[in-house]
């Protein structure tokens, strides 16, 4: 399942843009099977350094669409911002009759009256899916070095449609060649779970996962669902995890507004999982689930005792909790889509195409310039910044 088809199926008349409220645009995600996590309104609370504003999509006197917009400052140009919709907005991708400008132009007008140098969206919409025997023997090939060079890729005709009309339109893609740019990945990896029961996901798993999820359970790896008194030791094991693995961890701040905002919103929507042996933490993972879809976001592990396999444990545990909810996807989230066993990247779609299911292309992250001269400069800040 993709997010467009989640969306109204029809346009009965050309739509206004209007902001809504934040009661509004909730009652709106509810409606729906699920949208992404940072489309809902408590997104725009977490993300603090930004401002936001939820706006809503109106034809014949009814609500038909809605997004979050992210709004970032200009530095020095303060009256200007980059206004930014990460996997929105939620309209209907797949039946605009042809007429992309019937959603987006009033989108454009708004957001430039409101100071807006540029448009940054990430359409929810896929364009290739792979399965996991498909990824598994790409990576084996030593002639296949991205996803996209895999033969009997599945494509997604809307996908392909959406971004051949965004180009015509004058939007602009972002997305790297490596899938990982400033914003959104374009290529995920996904397990469906709709119409799936436990020993069908478990049967699925390649030799090694099943055998990692048995360890644990043998060595007594214990998984429980935490409080937010339990963040701090979350953070600990991250801020652990980080200096290991390379990357810059997020404050304590962030984690807490997260689980405060999230939580406010629907007290189901994010839950924190730590994997205990013999009382040490050994792992600890952060699930957000909105409405049927439910996603891995956050992370971590100890560098001693990683023969238990906590992590795996975690996994097994958000999965049957994802089942257990009725959700159609368990997501894992951004991959790069090299096959290079020589790229050091390689190893997390290796990680991630151990659980069987899918990696997923998407249509990217695409830019409106709506004032060219500022929009030019705001690109070489971010260059010089190293985006």
């Amino acid at each position: 399942m993709s997010y467009h088809e989640l969306a109204p199926t029809s346009l009965p008349a050309t739509p206004t843009v209007a902001p809504i409220s934040d009661a509004e645009h909730l009652a709106f995600v509810r409606e729906r099977r699920s949208v992404n996590f940072a489309q809902t309104p408590a997104w725009g609370r977490v993300k603090t350094e930004w401002g936001s504003e939820s706006l809503g999509w109106f034809a014949g006197g009814r609500l038909v669409g809605a997004g979050l917009v992210l709004h970032r400052p200009v530095p020095g140009l303060a009256r200007f911002t980059l206004a930014y919709l990460p996997w929105g907005p939620d309209i209907d991708w797949s039946g605009w009759s042809g007429n992309i400008g019937a959603w987006l132009d009033p989108l454009a007008a708004h957001l430039k009256a409101r100071g807006a140098f540029a448009i940054r969206l990430c359409p929810p919409v896929r364009t290739h899916t792979w399965d996991a025997a498909q990824v598994k023997d790409g990576v084996a090939d030593p002639g296949v070095r991205r996803l996209t060079g895999l033969p009997g890729g599945h494509v997604e005709p809307v996908g392909i449609e959406v971004s051949r009309r965004l180009r015509a339109a004058g939007w602009v893609p972002q997305s790297p060649e490596d899938g990982f740019g400033a914003g959104q990945p374009q290529f995920t990896y996904e397990v469906p779970l709709a119409g799936r029961s436990e020993d069908d996901v478990l049967k699925a798993m390649n030799q090694q996962w099943r055998r990692n999820i048995k360890k644990a359970a043998k060595a007594g790896v214990e998984v429980t669902v935490g409080a937010a008194s339990d963040l701090a030791a979350f953070h600990e094991l991250y801020v652990h995890t980080a200096a290991r693995d390379g990357f810059t961890p997020r404050p304590p701040a962030y984690f807490e507004t997260m689980f405060a905002e999230l939580s406010a919103e629907d007290p189901g929507r994010i839950v924190l999982y730590l994997a205990r042996h013999e009382g040490d933490l050994v792992a600890a993972t952060i699930l957000v689930r909105v409405g049927t879809h439910a996603w891995y976001v956050y992370g971590a592990s100890s560098t001693a005792k990683r023969e238990v396999r906590g992590s795996n444990a975690c996994q097994w545990a958000m999965i049957r909790d994802s089942l257990a909810a009725g959700c159609d996807v368990y997501d894992l989230r951004g991959i790069t889509p090299t096959l290079d066993a020589a790229d050091p990247q390689v190893g997390l779609i290796r990680f991630k195409v151990g659980t069987g299911g899918r990696a997923v292309r998407y249509v990217g992250e695409w830019d409106l310039p709506l004032r060219p001269l500022v929009y030019r400069a705001f690109d070489l800040y971010m260059r010089r910044r190293g985006r």
